[in-house]
């Protein structure tokens, strides 16, 4: 193949690609990692409150999405950012929490409102991820350049053309074949950000759309399942299985990479479940055991919505007028399940166990 890094893109073939996507190698690496999802879709149902899981698991991957792009925050300055709206926060948290809400716009359109994945919707995300209206890149000279400088890659250029390959892609999304879903997931996300269709956040928006296609084919009931951290600690793999896919048409490995990145995070994920549903079975037995006068279920749900809590919480969720919640919180610090600290005129208390299980 005859390609030219500083060259736009434009005839970026369409898909299916024309090479074998069913070899042994794949065919093996799929079985397992469908496997490693099903089990993972299984122990979500541990959870009674599925809420905890899509906010907890959701805004940690935000976090981590948003790192591969090097914008940049701490477990402590997000959680604290996620419990309290008001609070002053650095810019990059703020972007964090905006993938936070393209993430769960997107959950919601799939899964309640029953839309399609597709530009529409893309667009829409994009833009709630980066808070401003973005609309298909219009502009010519966009190049992908290296830490050096050099250029890596030029996508395809013209806004008539971006949205011709976006429409294909959709068809490849939607049409029933043979394919496994787990590789069609693959060699949808090498397309979409070899289309590259927006000015920012393509990347993001693009492992957005990895996970809401899973729960679109009931893979996964929830968002819940994010190869953010896979990426992190495999990313030259994966710059460079993007780069071979363009270049070499070495689509096996670029498959094979993803399926393998798919079945370690379920596996990871699940067993992150299982600590979260032990961390709670263990604090709503020591709650009823040492503090039987405020134990309630919903005060359990309260403390595991976010690693951080406000007596507003309470309040708001009708558990205790906001005096009584107060003695609730300092109760709970007393037996060492929250741990309290003065921010400005507020108290927040924090679930330091929970925060560890989110931060690993």
């Amino acid at each position: 193949m005859n390609f030219d890094r500083s060259s736009p893109y434009n005839n970026l073939p369409d898909l299916p690609p024309r090479t074998d996507l069913e070899t042994v190698p794949i065919l093996k690496m799929a079985i397992r990692a469908n496997k490693a999802i099903a089990e993972l879709k299984i122990s979500g149902l541990l959870i009674p409150n599925q809420a905890i899981l899509i906010q907890a698991l959701g805004l940690s991957e935000a976090k981590l999405s948003s790192e591969i792009e090097n914008i940049v925050t701490t477990n402590d300055e997000l959680y604290k950012a996620f419990a309290d709206s008001n609070i002053s926060m650095e810019p990059q948290t703020k972007e964090v929490l905006h993938y936070k809400d393209a993430l769960w716009y997107g959950y919601h359109a799939i899964t309640q409102k029953k839309r399609l994945l597709t530009t529409p919707l893309f667009l829409e995300l994009v833009e709630i991820l980066k808070n401003s209206t973005q609309g298909i890149r219009n502009l010519p000279g966009t190049k992908l350049v290296n830490p050096r400088g050099e250029v890596k890659y030029s996508p395809p250029e013209g806004e008539y053309v971006i949205r011709k390959k976006l429409s294909n892609l959709e068809l490849f999304m939607h049409t029933e074949s043979s394919l496994d879903p787990l590789i069609k997931m693959a060699v949808m996300h090498y397309q979409f950000e070899a289309i590259h269709p927006f000015h920012d956040g393509n990347g993001r928006t693009g492992r957005i759309l990895n996970i809401l296609y899973l729960v679109d084919k009931q893979l996964l009931d929830l968002p819940i399942l994010y190869l953010s951290q896979y990426i992190i600690a495999n990313k030259t793999a994966y710059y460079n299985g993007l780069q071979q896919v363009t270049e070499s048409n070495a689509w096996e490995s670029w498959v094979l990479y993803i399926l393998q990145g798919l079945e370690e995070t379920a596996i990871i994920t699940r067993e992150k479940i299982l600590h979260i549903h032990n961390l709670i079975q263990d604090t709503a037995e020591k709650v009823r055991t040492k503090l039987p006068r405020i134990y309630s279920k919903d005060l359990i749900e309260i403390l595991f919505q976010s690693p951080y809590c406000k007596i507003k919480f309470l309040e708001e969720t009708g558990i205790a007028k906001r005096q009584t919640a107060s003695v609730y919180l300092k109760e709970l610090e007393q037996i060492g399940i929250l741990k309290g600290f003065k921010m400005g005129r507020d108290v927040y208390y924090v679930n330091d166990l929970f925060l560890k299980i989110l931060s690993e």
